[in-house]
């Protein structure tokens, strides 16, 4: 009786960690508002919306954030929009981190990227903040730059001291209409991160 308790313990521990490496947590960097729904700031919470509307999955208010859960061929992409505001971004992420106890390694935050032409797309493994607030609040409470990024072009077309002002701007109609395709895309890089691994999604997507 004991060798057969103890041989169901042994199964067990590798079921377990099987689960764990199956959840993803999928973050889009924004600011919350009706003003800053179509902001250029705004494109991780556009990434995540797209996505849900495409596979017909909705969000739930819940604590730091909006939630939605998507299952893919036995994983699980827990898709956040922190309700945080950006400059404070990694309360949201570490509080889901440890709720769900996703592996640091299954997560990818979307942020946009003035240093990229429009559209243009960067998946990195880990790296510096570049100037953004919200990852270098997410890197400060993580204790870590060890995470992936998708960083999404959103380019540098503004004149001296606009910066601001650019960034929290709509879109134009030239990015507007591309946008749909842009959208698209980074759906796919979202599950390929979690079906395919950092390293093919990367090889298949950067540049694209």
């Amino acid at each position: 009786m004991i060798k057969w308790l103890n041989s169901l313990f042994t199964k067990a521990k590798p079921a377990e960690k099987t689960d764990i490496m199956n959840k993803f947590l999928i973050v889009g960097l924004g600011n919350i508002g009706a003003e800053y729904v179509n902001t250029r700031h705004n494109i991780g919470f556009k990434v995540l919306d797209f996505l849900a509307k495409n596979e017909k999955i909705s969000f739930d208010n819940l604590k730091f954030g909006a939630l939605a859960e998507l299952k893919l061929k036995g994983k699980t992409f827990f898709l956040l929009k922190p309700n945080t505001y950006m400059n404070l971004s990694g309360k949201a992420v570490k509080y889901w981190i440890e709720k769900e106890n996703i592996p640091l390694q299954n997560i990818l935050i979307i942020a946009d990227d003035l240093n990229l032409s429009f559209g243009t797309i960067r998946i990195r493994a880990k790296g510096s903040d570049g100037g953004h607030n919200g990852l270098k609040n997410i890197t400060f409470l993580l204790n870590t730059q060890e995470y992936a990024r998708f960083r999404f072009g959103i380019s540098d077309e503004f004149k001296k001291g606009k910066q601001v002002d650019y960034v929290l701007g709509n879109w134009d109609d030239i990015e507007e209409t591309k946008l749909p395709e842009r959208l698209e895309v980074a759906s796919e890089i979202i599950k390929s991160f979690g079906l395919a691994g950092l390293e093919n999604t990367m090889t298949s997507f950067n540049g694209k």
